[in-house]
């Protein structure tokens, strides 16, 4: 089974001029805790809101007048869209992450898949082992 069947589409993104306040709010309305940020559909960045909290909240940032540019994370871990569901548990393992964005072939952002998303429908026992591996004890990403 293939990412792009498991994934969840038409992610909410926001761009670098984004505050962290309208940040915080979009992850609020969308029950979210992660943002990708793009720049003419091309994935750039992402935010989260543990990026909000301890490197904003926490360094006395002011969330109205910060922008996400300041605290993103640019170097972002990624899969596509037409990649095994197999491969992609266990890259997300290896990389001790719970979720990636998802870009097609032109690194177009086209959706997020989660632990839970690969879980549920693409690859049970693959997911599993990736989840042991974001629960281990050395540091995360995201």
């Amino acid at each position: 089974m293939l990412v792009s069947d498991v994934m969840t589409r038409g992610c909410t993104t926001c761009d670098r001029t984004t505050s962290l306040q309208e940040a915080a709010s979009i992850m609020n309305r969308e029950d979210i805790g992660i943002l990708p940020v793009s720049e003419d559909e091309r994935l750039i960045g992402m935010i989260t809101d543990r990026d909000i909290v301890i490197r904003g909240v926490a360094e006395d940032k002011v969330p109205h007048e910060t922008k996400v540019a300041e605290l993103m994370s640019d170097e972002v871990y990624y899969c596509f869209d037409d990649q095994l569901c197999e491969d992609v548990a266990t890259n997300m393992a290896e990389l001790q992450v719970r979720r990636l964005p998802v870009v097609d072939r032109n690194k177009r952002l086209v959706g997020i898949v989660t632990i839970g998303d690969l879980a549920a429908r693409g690859a049970p026992a693959k997911a599993k082992k990736a989840l042991q591996g974001v629960s281990s004890d050395s540091p995360s990403q995201t």
